[in-house]
């Protein structure tokens, strides 16, 4: 028989935390982020619930979150992976593309990943995911594995915060100025 843990993100998804740490960010003014909800077109509607049953995506989506925090402007996506290894597949061009023009207008673009099985959530900087991209092109790892991920950009959450990640823009940020 298993153990069970009493920490944890159980009962929770990840974008469920996000969008309740983004809700206390902009309570206590610290940052205006918006999810971006994926267009869609109904086909099929139930007449008695008013729900709809059947739909297609009217086009692909950017990013999930964007907004600013502290009057820099930020996209982020995020995913979820149940491995120690993440297949690139889940990121998609438009969405690279999309945070490359973001990142040229001096913005900063970022993934914010969940490794379940380790129970842990990372900031990965755009050009962090970039250089595992590009590897992928150049005919390299289809996957990139948590051992490559930089620990200083784990994700904590902090009182009521559950992915603190503004902490990890900052080390992003500093980083950037050292470059």
């Amino acid at each position: 028989m298993g153990t069970w843990k009493s920490r944890g993100l159980r009962g929770s998804t990840l974008e469920d935390m996000i969008n309740r740490s983004n809700e206390i960010y902009r309570e206590k003014n610290l940052a205006l982020i918006q999810k971006i909800p994926t267009p869609i077109t109904p086909i099929t509607i139930d007449k008695e619930s008013r729900h709809i049953t059947l739909a297609y995506f009217d086009q692909k989506s950017t990013v999930d979150y964007i907004g600013a925090v502290q009057g820099i402007p930020v996209c982020f996506d995020a995913k979820e992976c149940a491995a120690k290894t993440f297949p690139l597949q889940n990121v998609h061009l438009h969405q690279m593309m999309f945070m490359k023009d973001f990142e040229q207008q001096g913005g900063i673009a970022f993934f914010i990943l969940h490794f379940t099985s380790e129970d842990e959530i990372y900031y990965i900087p755009f050009r962090r995911m970039y250089q595992f991209w590009k590897r992928m092109e150049n005919g390299g790892r289809k996957s990139f594995t948590y051992e490559e991920i930089d620990p200083e950009f784990r994700v904590l959450s902090s009182r009521d915060i559950l992915v603190h990640y503004l902490a990890a823009i900052q080390r992003d940020l500093d980083l950037r100025e050292g470059e």
